[in-house]
């Protein structure tokens, strides 16, 4: 059996992730091995919280995963990151270094929304979790959200709705029982109408190494891979800052909705 082993990374949120994944592929197999399932992939990870300063953390916390392995980064065939949106310094932090890697091993780069590993992370916990609206408070009161529907044949989320930014009352609903996944539903409360509407809301779905892993095996092995030097960050927002005016506004209208 073919071996595959890739780094994932994300630094979108407060949270240094990382994780380390090596899996085989039932592709190459014996005839007496045809029909046998791969055996499941084996990872190991960190994630932990470390504010603004993930880039202190990051580079210690590979070599933690790679020793914990007994692998090299040499054996990595491809390096994951969570491309976005979020923080755009972590966003810089997970694109730069996963740039730097695979500069130096000459491997290709595998960029994963965030929204899509949140996706990811609430299926991998609900099979049944099919339907799935990612929503992140994006700050500034707004959310950033996406809709992925899992195609069973293909084994793969489909994109209903791109990554998209908003404010938290004009989420697009989908049109069929759906988990609502991410940290925006704890942030907004009532104001998100889609928490009401869900079948289900999994708040824990949210950035992480391991789901951009998984997400990002699937992506490798189907060959939708960057070189190195196409790496980049998916910002969505384009300012990073309130007026005073706005600030002063989106106060007003908290105000108004606790009333």
């Amino acid at each position: 059996m073919t071996k595959t082993v890739l780094l994932a990374l994300d630094t979108s949120t407060e949270f240094c992730s990382v994780a380390l994944l090596s899996a085989e592929s039932a592709d190459d197999a014996s005839p007496a091995e045809a029909g046998a399932p791969a055996p499941q992939p084996r990872v190991w990870s960190r994630h932990e919280a470390t504010g603004a300063v993930s880039s202190t953390r990051l580079l210690p916390a590979i070599r933690e995963v790679f020793n914990e392995a007994g692998l090299a980064l040499a054996d990595c065939d491809a390096i994951a990151f969570g491309s976005g949106p979020g923080s755009f310094t972590g966003l810089r932090t997970a694109t730069g270094v996963a740039q730097g890697l695979a500069f130096g091993l000459d491997c290709p780069v595998v960029p994963i929304g965030t929204l899509l590993a949140c996706a990811e992370s609430a299926r991998l916990r609900d099979p049944s979790a099919t339907r799935v609206l990612a929503a992140l408070d994006a700050r500034m009161d707004e959310v950033y959200w996406a809709d992925f529907a899992w195609d069973e044949v293909e084994g793969e989320w489909r994109t209903v709705h791109p990554a998209s930014l908003g404010a938290p009352d004009a989420l697009a609903l989908p049109d069929e029982p759906f988990t609502l996944a991410g940290n925006a539903a704890g942030a907004f409360g009532d104001r998100l109408k889609a928490a009401s509407a869900a079948r289900s809301v999994d708040r824990e779905a949210v950035p992480h190494a391991l789901p951009v892993a998984y997400a990002a095996l699937r992506a490798f092995r189907a060959g939708r891979t960057l070189p190195a030097d196409q790496a980049a960050p998916e910002y969505i927002r384009d300012k990073v800052a309130q007026t005073t005016e706005e600030r002063m506004a989106a106060r007003a209208a908290q105000g108004e909705g606790a009333r």
